[in-house]
């Protein structure tokens, strides 16, 4: 017991005047790696920085281009995509992918009109017909993912040919004329309007899509069941086991991309002025979707990304296809710098998810 004492005594001697600090862990970083994890936290960055360079270099290339009535025309061109890319962007926050969007904006816009105008339902009440419809086809989807396990890509595909189809059948091909809206519901048209600041148009649909974005954008941002979303894509299993109820996410998820869906297709009725079952955004919307949330710099793996960097990818989009026909390029060259982009912009995050790694 002596010699124990005695050597712990030793000890503590031995330690006097040591150093007290904490053992730290540095890593000296480069530049392009400090680029890399900024890009990491602040994924809209891309996106952002590729607009103002589109922007300028179509404002040197055309006179036009920095007009009011052009950009104004570029945003209303966005809208409905827009509309729909903040249904988008839910979804493939949480690693999935939607490709019934289009069909669930089309399918409602019918809803709204044939509610209407075969069954003498007041336009405000098909409205909310069309909206309720639709969330519904958001929450099936969610249903069919979250709780019998389908791939997301597959169930969405599915409804997605369900969808059209039944938009067909139902509606019998019709289309309601602009005219007879005009006359009998013009609360279905109400997106269509506009206000007229300095004689430039600009659409109450416009004004609509700003807002869903920032409303979407704080509460991904700022709310529990924004972080339950990124946790839901990011890792499903870990969250789970954080106490997230995942299925429910998901499902609320796709509910919630139903219902924006369906705001699109009223959008559509205003910005169009008919109503129309073989409007081309059943088959394209999707795809215009997914392209405005790649390039917007959101992950298909999940877990990361803004809505607002989505909102820079489909002004992407518009600013490209505005800025070649203004320069009079062949139309193809949109989408060849679209595609372009689109790779692009999964090799980036590509790079940038190896920060996490």
């Amino acid at each position: 017991m002596a010699t124990d004492a005695k050597a712990a005594t030793s000890y503590e001697e031995g330690l006097k005047g040591a150093s007290e600090k904490v053992a730290e862990f540095r890593e000296d970083r480069s530049p392009l790696k400090r680029v890399q994890h900024w890009l990491h936290q602040t994924p809209s960055a891309v996106p952002m920085i590729v607009l103002i360079v589109a922007i300028i270099i179509f404002g040197f290339l055309s006179e036009n281009f920095f007009k009011a009535g052009t950009l104004s025309t570029i945003l209303q061109q966005i809208a409905i995509v827009g509309i729909l890319g903040c249904a988008q962007t839910l979804v493939v926050l949480t690693a999935g992918i939607d490709l019934s969007v289009g069909a669930i904006a089309v399918f409602s816009s019918v809803l709204m009109g044939q509610a209407t105008f075969r069954y003498g339902i007041p336009a405000e009440l098909s409205i909310v017909i069309g909206l309720i419809l639709g969330t519904a086809m958001g929450a099936v989807n969610g249903l069919l993912i979250a709780k019998m396990k389908l791939p997301p890509f597959i169930a969405t595909l599915g409804t997605w040919q369900i969808l059209l189809a039944s938009n067909f059948i139902f509606s019998a091909n019709e289309t309601i004329r602009s005219s007879d809206i005009e006359e009998k519901a013009r609360a279905l048209q109400f997106w269509g309007g506009s206000i007229q600041p300095g004689g430039v148009k600009i659409l109450y649909a416009v004004f609509l899509m700003i807002v869903l974005v920032a409303i979407m954008s704080y509460v991904l941002r700022s709310t529990a069941w924004g972080r339950h979303v990124y946790a839901t894509g990011d890792d499903p299993q870990a969250a789970e086991l954080a106490g997230v109820p995942t299925k429910n996410v998901l499902i609320q998820v796709y509910a919630l991309a139903g219902f924006f869906c369906a705001i699109a297709g009223w959008v559509m009725i205003g910005r169009f002025g008919s109503v129309s079952p073989t409007a081309s955004t059943g088959q394209l919307g999707n795809i215009q979707s997914i392209t405005a949330v790649v390039i917007g710099g959101i992950s298909l793996f999940g877990g990361r990304g803004s809505i607002v960097g989505m909102f820079f990818g489909a002004l992407i989009v518009g600013v490209f296809e505005m800025g070649l026909r203004l320069v009079g390029t062949d139309p193809q060259w949109t989408f060849f710098l679209i595609g372009v982009l689109i790779i692009f912009a999964v090799a980036v995050d590509q790079w940038i998810r190896k920060v996490a790694g």
